[in-house]
């Protein structure tokens, strides 16, 4: 039996950190670093590590777990945001790459099979690979984002449905007619158990596990490490992969089967296992497969695979996006944003290498395809919406709407009736006079403890877009904040800072990434005063170059006067809470009291 290598570990673990850290930085997905770590570390540079048992061993689990945590990612109620243009794009940016990938091996003169995984490989959309991008050109909270999440979610399953039915036919061979029924039948099977189990059987098992009051959470973690190999294990009995049955896993026990609490740190603890220990190793040990022989021997291959990558994926959305009526420019856009690929591209490709199906230079074509094609990513969608923000057609547009507040105070009451007509405001307060006052003035209002995830969801948690934290109380606002990011995914917290305790919950801030309101610690008492008796003015300052909120407050904390501001308008008239993370543009108007 061969010897556990430690050294090897060690050297693969600190490359694919060294590697997916310089990446991130860059603005990649880790996984570009740590497939080129493995080509320097590997036979085609270096030569110092090359695959062995134990590297295969631990890189084939990293697969597993990571095609689960793939499958908790994938939020079918996400895919209706953009249902229908997403949709559009998905089968556009999967379809016209996949036929061209495949004429072009079969043009090279590869075999059918081999042509096949290269299409589905052409065909996949990284969803890695723009969380990271959209994030740093700010578009986060515009259509494009939301279709562009849709179409990758729908295109790496689609990539996967049409993997699994290649898979059912490639030992197949010359079998008659009831061989390929049974292939296929067996398949067909494989998915109708495990769809039944994960919609019956496992929500099932949650809730006589919430009955009877178990959260432990390595309890939790075990159980489902046997649901996810019994899921890989019925995969293979199918004739498919295992990283089927590990995808069909993570599907199902995303949310809703078990404790909301224990699923989230369950969902962290396969993040952390997966892309943090596991599947790096594969990414690297993927590199040592590629032969830097490609660019003498298959030169014309590779240039000619990563066009019709390209121009596959935009041309291809481009044309299938317009029946959706937002306009060719918006196709394009959607199309360069679509042209990364990732995890789910080379795991199909490891497979068909391991499988014999492709050869080493065809799997070093799909790496290098991978790696450019990334790369050409926040290159090309920086253009592309440039082009559309500049011709007025970057459209923005909330997939989650509403504000929930924790504090009916005056000042709570103040910041709802500015915004109120824009936003749908819920209170929620322990204070029943101020839950009555509140509902009195037409806001929905909830009485109860924050910190019970039952008042979150009384409040309709789930369905707001931001949660603002306004009492006076430093711990309850940081701790109602952090239960509103993990427990509700609520994508913007801010939170009211008191001034007396120093310092304290900025590292719970970062953590959750939250914004202090007012974009300074406030004491929140007197204002409370001040605009019960009506002792206080409002003012607006129009801003004329663009600053941060926290450099506003700086240049008007040295004048005369205690200020409070308290929104941001906008040219149009729209008003957005005053928080440390946001900037003033010019002709913004900065409403405050004083």
């Amino acid at each position: 039996m061969e010897e556990f290598n430690i050294l090897s570990l060690l050297i693969i673990l600190a490359g694919a950190w060294l590697g997916g850290t310089s990446a991130k930085r860059l603005g990649y997905p880790p996984i570009l670093g740590e497939l080129v770590i493995g080509i320097i570390l590997g036979p085609a540079l270096l030569g110092l590590l090359e695959t062995s048992e134990m590297i295969s061993v631990l890189a084939e689990v990293g697969i597993i777990l990571l095609m689960v945590y793939i499958g908790i990612e994938i939020n079918f109620r996400d895919l209706g945001k953009a249902s229908w243009p997403g949709l559009l794009a998905a089968i556009g940016g999967f379809i016209v790459p996949f036929g061209m990938g495949y004429y072009t091996i079969i043009f090279f003169g590869g075999t059918d099979l081999a042509a096949l995984f290269v299409a589905i490989a052409v065909g996949v959309t990284s969803l890695a690979t723009k969380s990271r991008i959209l994030v740093d050109l700010k578009l986060l909270n515009t259509r494009i984002a939301y279709v562009l999440m849709a179409g990758a979610l729908i295109s790496d399953t689609l990539a996967l449905v049409i993997f699994a039915g290649m898979l059912s036919f490639v030992d197949v061979g010359s079998i008659d007619t009831l061989g390929l029924v049974w292939v296929a039948g067996k398949a067909i099977l494989f998915f109708a158990f495990t769809a039944l189990s994960g919609y019956f059987l496992l929500p099932l098992l949650g809730r006589l596990l919430s009955e009877n009051n178990i959260k432990n959470r390595t309890f939790h973690f075990t159980l489902i490490l046997i649901i996810v190999f019994g899921f890989c294990e019925l995969a293979e009995l199918a004739g498919l992969h295992s990283i089927l049955g590990a995808f069909m896993a993570g599907l199902f026990i995303r949310d809703g089967v078990f404790n909301r609490q224990i699923s989230k740190e369950i969902n962290d603890i396969f993040h952390d296992i997966s892309i943090g220990f596991l599947a790096p190793i594969f990414f690297v040990s993927a590199g040592f497969h590629v032969t830097l022989e490609v660019f003498q021997t298959n030169l014309l291959m590779l240039i000619t695979v990563v066009l019709v990558a390209m121009v596959g994926k935009i041309v291809g959305t481009a044309l299938f996006y317009l029946p959706s009526g937002y306009g060719w420019r918006e196709g394009v856009t959607v199309g360069t944003g679509m042209n990364g690929r990732g995890a789910v591209e080379i795991i199909i490709a490891g497979i068909g290498l391991e499988m014999g199906i492709i050869s080493t230079e065809i799997f070093s074509i799909l790496v290098f395809m991978a790696i450019f094609t990334t790369l050409s990513v926040p290159v090309f969608l920086t253009w592309t919406t440039n082009w559309l923000r500049k011709r007025g057609e970057l459209i923005h547009q909330e997939s989650r709407k509403g504000i929930l507040i924790l504090g009916a105070n005056p000042l709570g009451l103040y910041l709802a009736g500015h915004i109120k007509d824009q936003e749908e405001i819920t209170f929620v307060d322990s204070n029943r006079e101020l839950v009555e006052e509140a509902r009195q003035r037409g806001f929905e209002s909830v009485h109860g403890n924050i910190l019970k995830e039952e008042t979150m969801e009384t409040a309709r948690a789930f369905e707001k877009g931001s949660f603002i934290a306004l009492t006076g109380n430093n711990e309850i606002n940081l701790l109602a904040a952090q239960l509103a990011h993990d427990a509700f995914f609520i994508p913007k917290n801010i939170v009211l800072f008191a001034p007396q305790d120093e310092g304290a919950g900025v590292e719970v801030l970062d953590r959750i990434k939250a914004s202090s309101m007012f974009a300074s610690k406030t004491e929140l008492g007197p204002w409370i005063f001040k605009i019960k008796s009506g002792d206080y003015s409002e003012d607006t300052e129009e801003v004329k170059q663009v600053t941060t909120t926290r450099n506003w407050v700086k240049k008007h904390k040295s004048g005369k006067g205690k200020i409070l501001p308290v929104l941001i308008i906008d040219p149009e008239g729209h008003k957005r809470p005053f928080h440390y993370h946001d900037e003033i543009q010019p002709e913004e108007k900065v409403l405050f009291l004083h």
